[in-house]
């Protein structure tokens, strides 16, 4: 995996078409719906046409450019981008820095369930041009179910035709724009700042006008969350050719409003109407792929946010697929369900894509002030002058605070639904990571080198019945002189369980994305093993078969003996039996939690029955698994003075 993963940073032609299809899609479909945006109900004039095209060009560059393609791709995590991926390399730095990485993680889950219906319903309504009465809302429910039906047989056969398309799609854009400068070159005027300036000075609707100017760099953090895929020569490489595209369409769609001034929109979208007739049909056949390709994007960059946050412990476990050997190429299930169903609620409430545009915008604002928060601790954990750092914290946080203010304006005409959703979100990651840290305040553990005599010695003792002959316990003890009391208590009182060899296994999650590293001790030789995990974050947890393959390793250099001991057997050198042994923590009846943690712990339990149990989370092999439940004990019995009487 690593191999692949380094020969995509390798800049290719292959490599850049790549990047065309799968990073591209959520910002290069917005010329469907900027410009309609920024026009709104207004009446068109040559400041606003001017002035949102400068605003535009500055918001790509200064936004999109300068910030996520020159600056955030240098914060890889070899090689991996996205905000978890940003948060494993500085969460040492800070405990508080968990809240900006959970928040942007919310506000994308948020943003992929607004993408697929505003980008789509753009698309599809081009066709109103041909029949106005036209029902696009059962077309664009169908494109959405099907779209999130297919996930589960896995992308990469359709993918490879998305880098082709997603060309078509740009080059299309610039060949219609550059059809409409030729006839009024005076337009590239407009990326003067000055009149952006002058835009936003003069107008009382400012606000409201940088709210829509925004939605032109919205997908500016899939070129970060897809870095793994794609390489950082490579994407900034085919920016270059898509921001000119970008660019070349906008003042396209420029030169056909200012044919309209002192007229209102009332309607009509200019990208589809600086079309000629003959092309509409095609051009609208285009629009609707790339709409697709974008969407395809926003999900599969869902499961990723999804997988990561399960392996970090911030989101519940849930079932994951891997449909192909595609690299980073996986299936949610329940994810993909979730997102479905608030597809369709955004659709059938917001009903047409000038609608939902006051709900777009708010969540990724929210996000890309995260990622500057995280970036700029990133650019002082490598060391960059301190001037260099608050320049970029204090350009970046208030050209996006006045975005949010932008965006916060719509926030009753829509932009409530995905600050709910992503407040839904937050509240579910912040629950299950505070419930971890509240349960790991109680976890007692003890040192582990006092019990050596008895494990041997219960290990030996025929008098008691074998309860399996290799016996494994997953442990949480970071260091490999402690153990937890309940699996101790586990072992020698709660039915006692006499095995060959007794196995302890610790999981860490390190903060190198595809990292598959073990550790062996040996505390009790031929009795007592230790195995420590050491596994990235982007690292599907099967503890079955990394755990068969360790034992094998260690028969194959005559470290374990893994032979049956029974008699009747040994002599026929069959192999022992394994068994599993998972300890669920349940909360105990009698404790003094706050009212807080006791709330964080209830809402976790709530959420621990719809998540996948630890046996199955771990991917053990459930017929070798026993369950135990003990309780989370939270505090010692109170001092009580009974009194015995005759």
């Amino acid at each position: 995996m690593s191999a692949k993963h380094i020969n995509l940073n390798r800049l290719s032609a292959a490599g850049v078409l790549i990047s065309l299809g799968i990073i591209y899609g959520d910002i290069g479909t917005s010329p469907l719906y900027v410009f309609k945006a920024i026009i709104g109900d207004r009446v068109i004039s040559q400041d606003l046409i001017l002035g949102g095209l400068s605003c535009v060009f500055w918001t790509l560059t200064l936004q999109t450019t300068l910030k996520y393609v020159v600056i955030t791709l240098k914060a890889d995590n070899k090689g991996e981008g996205g905000i978890f991926s940003l948060y494993s390399l500085v969460k040492r730095r800070a405990k508080w820095l968990v809240f900006p990485a959970i928040i942007g993680g919310c506000a994308l889950l948020a943003d992929g369930i607004i993408t697929p219906p505003i980008t789509i319903s753009a698309a599809i309504e081009g066709l109103e041009i041909f029949s106005p009465d036209l029902k696009t809302i059962p077309i664009v429910i169908t494109i959405i179910t099907v779209l999130f039906l297919i996930q589960q047989f896995g992308t990469s056969i359709v993918g490879k035709a998305f880098g082709p398309i997603m060309f078509v799609w740009f080059t299309m854009m610039g060949v219609l724009g550059i059809s409409h400068i030729i006839h009024f070159p005076g337009i590239v005027k407009a990326l003067n700042p000055y009149y952006a300036v002058h835009l936003l000075v003069t107008n009382p609707s400012a606000l409201a006008i940088l709210g829509a100017v925004f939605l032109c760099t919205t997908g500016a953090e899939a070129l970060y969350s897809d870095l793994g895929h794609c390489g950082r020569k490579n994407i900034r490489i085919s920016w270059i050719y898509v921001k000119t595209c970008l660019i070349l369409n906008y003042c396209g769609q420029g030169v056909y409003l200012w044919s309209l001034q002192n007229e209102l929109l009332d309607g009509r979208n200019p990208f589809y109407r600086m079309m000629p007739d003959w092309f509409l049909i095609f051009g609208i056949s285009i629009a609707t792929a790339a709409a697709i390709i974008a969407s395809q994007a926003l999900i599969s960059g869902s499961f990723t946010l999804i997988s990561e946050a399960v392996r970090l412990n911030i989101w519940p476990k849930v079932k994951i697929n891997y449909p192909s050997e595609a690299k980073g190429q996986l299936y949610v299930p329940s994810i993909n369900w979730l997102l479905w169903v608030g597809c369709l609620i955004v659709v059938l409430y917001f009903q047409r894509s000038e609608n939902m545009e006051a709900a777009y915008g708010l969540s990724i604002t929210i996000a890309m002030l995260m990622t500057t928060v995280l970036v700029s601790v990133y650019l002082a954990k490598k060391k960059y002058p301190i001037y260099l750092i608050v320049l970029f914290l204090v350009v970046y946080g208030v050209l996006e605070s006045i975005f949010f203010a932008g965006n916060l304006a719509k926030f009753l005409h829509g932009g409530w639904f995905t600050v709910l959703i992503g407040t839904i979100l937050f509240s579910i990651m912040w629950a299950w990571y505070a419930a971890r840290k509240i349960k790991n305040r109680f976890v007692k553990f003890v040192e582990i080198e006092q019990y050596f005599d008895v494990i041997k010695e219960l290990s030996e003792d025929e008098s008691v019945p074998k309860f399996a002959s290799q016996l494994v316990y997953l442990t949480s003890a970071n260091f490999s002189s402690e153990i937890e009391s309940k699996i101790i208590y586990s072992i020698l009182q709660k039915k006692p369980k006499r095995a060959d060899v007794y196995w302890l296994v610790h999981v860490d999650v390190v903060d190198e994305p595809y990292q598959t590293n073990y550790k062996i001790e040996h505390l009790i030789p031929g009795k007592l093993i230790r195995i420590d995990f050491k596994l990235g974050f982007r690292v599907e947890q099967k503890i079955n078969v990394l755990f068969r393959k360790v034992v094998e390793d260690l028969v194959k250099n005559h470290e374990v003996d893994i032979t049956s001991r029974y008699q009747s057997l040994s002599k026929f050198i069959v192999v022992g039996d394994f068994r599993f042994v998972v300890l669920e923590k349940i909360l105990s009846r009698s404790n003094k939690l706050s009212f807080w943690d006791k709330l964080t712990l209830d809402y976790y339990f709530i959420l621990k029955h719809f998540s996948l149990s630890e046996e199955k989370g771990f991917g053990l092999d459930l017929s070798f698994v026993s369950l135990e439940k003990v309780p989370l004990m939270i505090n010692e019995y109170d001092n009580v003075e009974l009194v015995r009487i005759k």
